[in-house]
């Protein structure tokens, strides 16, 4: 069991309050007193059971790779795919784009989210723990949250559904194999501590620079005062080029240009959510006749197959989400301009809500990318993905990195503004 974290000065994440950490046993949570984020959740054992769950989930993710996922049949004609045939498919229909984003989120950022977090917590097992791990770790966060596996598998089980109107399904083992694997992969999540891992590779020398946590707990912070967007230590910006001290990375008292990048990101988004649902995403051709299908087609597929609950399930991801996402952020934007006083908890709730949902907005391409993937029998039945997919596509991104451009600190530091 880890001794008492020590008492730590943090800046809460979302409102920007300067507060003192105390000492907290394991198991055991501080929230902001402002506006109830997390500031700390220490774990009995946080860095041995992480390790356990980030290597069960490497193997899984291995297996789930190199097994089939699902196996269809028509005519006599048999296709398999795993969890690359559906980027390899979109690339030879030459949506080179949807491709290079299914691949990223459903291997690329899952690999290497767990092979960073794995070689952070094997390296602090070392005798001389590797000096860049810091910069390993830091990256952990960066990748989270890109990797969509579990965003993936309702995607597979949308496309199951769609399949079964056309052809013969059989699972494979990599479909049990991603089941097993998100439930690995939330579980290491919960059970892991950043910041002990942070403070362990300060007691183990990395980086030299040594912090003294008594001293900045009892010393009120200053103007110049930030905490960091990586690690959390609270440190002083001495100049426009500061970098923190403990994991290397720039320090901003808020995130540059916030407000306008925001803007921009979501007038973006909103600009390409008109050709993703007007266009179609795929097009089914079935005995040498067929017609195009937009998001909302496909809604209309499933409530006239009686699958009403994937159809609710895919109308609130592909149609709901966006738009409340864009609502959200458009409300976001003119209150804090507008340096607005009232229900400025409230709104710090709506952008958490708004950083978490757009992901899974990401259900109906990964389903195309699984249908175009299977269903070639040719003049039988074939399944073509479409321009609204690529333009989907560009609406889930732009509005993710909308969420992150945007610094919720805003709120708080306009109201008070307004306040003074």
């Amino acid at each position: 069991m880890p001794d008492m974290a020590p008492p730590r000065l943090r800046e809460c994440h979302d409102c920007g309050q300067f507060q003192i950490v105390p000492a907290l046993l394991p198991a055991t949570k501080a929230q902001c007193l402002r506006c109830d984020a997390t500031l700390r959740h220490t774990h009995r054992d946080p860095l041995r059971t992480p390790l356990a769950l980030n290597l069960a989930s490497l193997g899984l993710f291995l297996i789930a790779a190199s097994s089939t996922l699902m196996q269809v049949s028509s005519a006599g004609q048999i296709h398999v795919a795993n969890l690359f045939s559906g980027p390899f498919s979109l690339e030879q229909d030459g949506m080179w784009e949807l491709a290079a984003v299914v691949l990223f989120t459903t291997a690329a950022a899952p690999l290497g989210k767990l092979a960073c977090m794995l070689y952070v917590l094997i390296g602090l097992r070392l005798p001389r723990p590797p000096r860049h791990i810091r910069t390993v770790f830091a990256w952990v966060e960066h990748l989270r949250p890109w990797s969509m596996v579990e965003v993936y598998l309702l995607g597979v089980f949308v496309a199951y559904a769609k399949l079964g109107a056309l052809v013969q399904i059989e699972a494979g083992v990599a479909l049990y194999a991603l089941g097993a694997l998100i439930l690995t992969m939330i579980a290491a999540d919960v059970m892991l501590d950043a910041q002990f891992v942070w403070e362990e590779m300060e007691r183990r020398g990395i980086p030299d620079a040594s912090t003294d946590d008594a001293t900045v707990a009892m010393t009120p912070p200053a103007a110049n005062m930030v905490g960091c967007e990586t690690c959390r230590l609270v440190s002083p910006l001495t100049d426009p080029h500061s970098r923190c001290p403990r994991c290397g990375f720039r320090l901003h008292m808020r995130k540059p240009n916030s407000v306008a990048r925001t803007w921009a990101l979501a007038l973006a988004a909103a600009i390409l959510y008109v050709p993703a649902n007007a266009y179609p995403v795929l097009t089914v051709i079935q005995l040498g006749s067929g017609e195009p299908s937009t998001i909302l087609g496909g809604v209309e597929e499933l409530l006239s197959g009686g699958q009403w609950p994937l159809a609710a399930l895919v109308f609130l991801a592909s149609i709901m989400v966006p738009v409340l996402k864009l609502f959200g952020l458009t409300v976001l934007l003119v209150t804090t301009q507008m340096g607005r006083t009232a229900r400025l908890r409230d709104r710090t709730v709506l952008y958490r809500i708004v950083d978490v949902i757009g992901r899974w907005s990401m259900i109906d391409i990964f389903m195309i990318s699984l249908l175009v993937a299977l269903v070639q029998f040719g003049a039988v039945v074939s399944i073509n993905p479409g321009f609204g997919a690529i333009a989907f596509a560009g609406v889930v991104i732009l509005t993710m990195f909308a969420a992150r451009a945007f610094d919720p600190r805003l709120i708080w530091d306009a109201a008070e503004a307004r306040r003074a």
